[in-house]
């Protein structure tokens, strides 16, 4: 850093300093405060706060914003060191020292801090940063995954609390973000953001020896968002004596960071703008990831959720994925009881409880009902999540408990018939069992049992990964029973209800049949996890809900097309449409739009631009909307509302992380013709090209081309293509470090291989070729342009390699039986 990046005014006792993208200044006046930082040419604090430590007892408030003498300042080089800051009283002193060390990329501010005794500390800022507005920044996300979104931030003096070590605050619109990253080892790190009276964004950083625990409610000490205080956090003991931290400041590029190419024929800012917030705010805290924001007044996290993974595939961070692996291990130790029930909700309070149903870490029986949905789903989000990080070793410590999740479940088909049983054997009891809890879906519920056939399916899978024959086999079993038995009709046993086509919602123990007015989540399900293959039910299905779309002008699903017959829905359901009884959830996107990409993706396409027309009015910040008016309704707010851009990504756009492979299965429009997605990877930075029937994965080194679904994946100097959907490499190679490959394949089958070969040759220029899934003990003729090049006979395991060399001219390779 040269040294004319620090200006001293040893007058005005202020000192500039920063690098290209970071400009500080330091007040050390008889205070020490950074009175202005400019990120990027953005002004974003000026003031005389600005940034500086403070600590408020119940007696009196301490800050460095007004000291008894000045401080001393060094320069050295590219560090700067502001000792002396002497504040407090003849009840409390303390004396900080302030290092500043720039470097091209950072900013690093250390604070040494030596308190004179041991005090309760009402208010904790080490240090406080007042930005200009509530509005500089959109938003700031967490170490793991979570967002603070200012946007919901409307009334003066809301707070919200973190535990993370990191904050990078961003905006969209000025492209700027700055990072400002904590290190305190052996203390606790907590954080928090508020609205000033003034309208300032209030960022407070927390350091302390016990961890900061949240203050309200009286009797639970679980909640993290409050209104109308500041004080999030419960009053912290500062220990005497010295104390170091460390922070670093850095700025990104918004738009290079969590940038996601170039989408045709959509409203790019849109997408970004609904996955960057929306998909968010379920993210609660550290370890409590779900469904309902933490700005809902009781903050529930509902565990009956089976997306919360699959919100990662959108949200495409690192970070969302690891803090939630983190939060269902935690989940894992703490929210399925011995016999294996998962505990359906948790909340900041134990309001929504069933008397004395909850335990002292706030998980809960809801007050509704037995809501057994939270079993499948639990499975269903490590499942994904694991499909996601490709981590085995994580996965297996989650055997066990997903096993017992299942099991305990699986255990409730009393009758044998593949179709478990609810608590309830009749509407009439009146109480839930799903996530629509609030109407009486009892005995047999079609809700469930999709769910549960999903989670059947993909543990199954894992179980195989896992060397598990048994259970594989087990669960298999179930799931083929489950799916013969749902797909019958209601006469027979079954959900499928000829008469209305569609599948019903649930059956009572008496025969009798409920539920039959179209229930979307339930049909959705049926066909977006395979259940319903028969094409005509599909098609037939899928009409009838255009039509009714269609017909009332709908920008999204309802939960149901038609009412819910009296009594099988609490009283004030009625008259239809009214909240659970035909309202508009937008959390049934992605399974919605998964069922009509493969049947007419124009239709998934213009619901999911609806949707983005809709955010762009009311950021989607509600609960619901009403189906009369479609307007927003409810302040339990629903990161859902994001899944039908989810679906997007998932469905049309057809990306797929998997286990061993990174799965690209299209449904592309003409007008999305052209779109490149940035994606990320498993620590690779992957490009996605889409036109129709003509796909492109490129990682930089290597890149295939295909004009059907394909996976990829890439280590090191080594490729593996898989054909369709196969779980097993139908063509591998390896290259030279220095090699740059594309391979557009043009014919995979046991009988011939055929691709193009395009080349940038460095080093040795050898590619070794294995072809897989060929016809066992075979002879194949391998050739070039049409140029036999070689004979080659596959293995007993239908295997066979050879060497080719590369060149820079596209070369046709065809392996053919011959």
């Amino acid at each position: 850093m040269a040294q004319s990046k620090i200006n001293n005014d040893a007058n005005a006792r202020k000192v500039v300093f920063g690098n290209e993208k970071l400009i500080l200044t330091l007040d050390y006046n008889k205070r020490a405060n950074v009175s202005q930082v400019i990120v990027n040419g953005q002004q974003v604090i000026q003031g005389d706060a600005g940034i500086y430590s403070m600590i408020r007892t119940k007696a009196t408030r301490y800050a460095t914003l007004t000291l008894s003498s000045d401080p001393s300042l060094t320069i050295a080089g590219n560090t700067i060191i502001l000792k002396g800051i002497s504040y407090g009283d003849q009840n409390l002193s303390i004396e900080e020292t302030w290092t500043f060390t720039i470097s091209a990329n950072d900013i690093r501010f250390d604070i040494d801090r030596t308190t004179s005794k041991t005090v309760v500390a009402e208010d904790l800022g080490s240090p406080v940063f007042r930005f200009e507005a509530i509005n500089t920044w959109e938003g700031a996300y967490q170490d793991y995954g979570g967002l603070a979104w200012f946007y919901l931030f409307n009334r003066k003096r809301d707070t919200y609390g973190v535990r993370s070590n990191t904050s990078e605050f961003w905006n969209s619109k000025t492209g700027n973000g700055l990072t400002v990253s904590v290190s305190a080892p052996g203390k606790q790190i907590a954080m928090d953001y508020s609205r000033a009276v003034d309208d300032k964004l209030v960022y407070t950083v927390g350091v302390s020896s016990t961890g900061m625990q949240p203050r309200f409610d009286a009797d639970t000490k679980r909640r993290m968002y409050v209104r109308d205080t500041t004080d999030v956090w419960a009053p912290v003991e500062v220990q005497s004596g010295q104390s170091s931290q460390s922070m670093t400041l850095s700025y990104f590029d918004f738009n290079e960071k969590f940038g996601r190419g170039k989408l045709v024929g959509i409203n790019q800012e849109q997408v970004s703008a609904v996955l960057n917030t929306i998909a968010r705010i379920g993210v609660i805290g550290k370890k409590h990831f779900g469904g309902n924001s933490w700005h809902t007044p009781y903050g529930p996290i509902c565990l009956h959720e089976q997306y919360i993974a699959q919100m990662g595939l959108g949200i495409n961070d690192d970070n969302y994925l690891t803090g939630y692996q983190e939060c269902l291990d935690y989940y894992r130790d703490n929210a399925i009881k011995p016999d294996g029930r998962v505990w359906p909700r948790w909340a900041y309070s134990n309001e929504d409880a069933m008397p004395k149903g909850y335990t002292d870490k706030g998980f809960y029986e809801a007050q509704w009902g037995y809501l057994l949905d939270s079993n499948p789903d639990f499975v269903i989000n490590v499942a994904e999540l694991y499909d996601q990080n490709g981590d085995l070793s994580w996965v297996r410590k989650h055997q066990q408990s997903s096993e017992k999740a299942l099991d305990w479940i699986v255990n409730r088909d009393s009758n044998g018939n593949g179709l478990v049983e609810m608590m309830t054997d009749s509407y009439s009891q009146k109480r839930g069992s799903d996530w629509i809890d609030i109407i009486w879906a009892a005995y047999e519920n079609a809700f469930v049992n999709a769910k549960l056939y999903r989670a059947l399916v993909l543990w199954a899978d894992v179980e195989r990964q896992l060397g598990n024959s048994v259970k594989e086999k087990q669960y298999k079993t179930f799931s083929e029973k489950l799916k013969a038995n749902f797909n019958k009709p209601t006469s027979s046993g079954g959900f499928w209800d000829a008469e209305k086509q569609c599948y019903v919602h649930w059956r009572d123990k008496d025969g009798s049949i409920h539920g039959t007015n179209m229930v979307t989540p339930v049909n959705f399900m049926a066909i977006a996890y395979g259940i319903c293959d028969d094409q005509t039910r599909i098609k037939t299905i899928l009409e009838i809900i255009e039509g009714q779309m269609q017909k009332e002008n709908l920008f999204f699903w309802p939960i149901s097309l038609y009412s819910y017959a009296p009594g099988e829905g609490n009283d004030w359901q009625f008259p239809f449409p009214n909240y659970e009884n035909g309202d508009i959830f937008l959390s049934w996107g992605s399974v919605a739009v998964k069922a009509y990409a493969s049947y007419k993706p124009e239709i998934a396409l213009k619901y999911v631009k609806r949707v983005l027309t809709q955010y762009e009015k009311d950021g989607l910040a509600f609960q619901r909307y009403g189906r009369a008016n479609q307007d927003g309704r409810g302040d339990d707010i629903l990161s859902g509302n994001c899944l039908s851009v989810v679906g997007l990504y998932q469905a049309i756009y057809g990306i797929n992380p998997l286990y061993n492979r990174f799965y690209l299965d299209p449904h592309i429009t003409p007008d999305l013709a052209g779109t490149q997605i940035k994606y990320n990877y498993r620590n690779q930075q992957l490009t996605i090209d889409l036109d129709v029937n003509r796909y492109a994965l490129s990682n930089g080194k290597f890149k295939i081309v295909s004009n059907t679904d394909f996976g990829f994946y890439n280590t090191g100097n080594e490729l593996s293509y898989f054909k369709g959907n196969a779980d097993k490499a139908s063509l591998q190679l390896k290259a030279s470090p220095k090699n740059e490959l594309t391979l557009d394949i043009k014919k995979c089958d046991p009988n011939e291989v055929v691709f193009i070969q395009s080349s940038r040759v460095g080093g040795s220029g050898v590619l070794v070729y294995q072809v897989n899934s060929l016809k066992p003990s075979s002879y194949y003729t391998i050739l070039q342009n049409n140029r036999t090049l070689k004979r080659i006979k596959s293995t007993q395991e239908g295997t066979l390699v050879f060497e080719y060399k590369a060149g820079d001219v596209p070369n046709e390779i065809t392996v053919m039986l011959k």
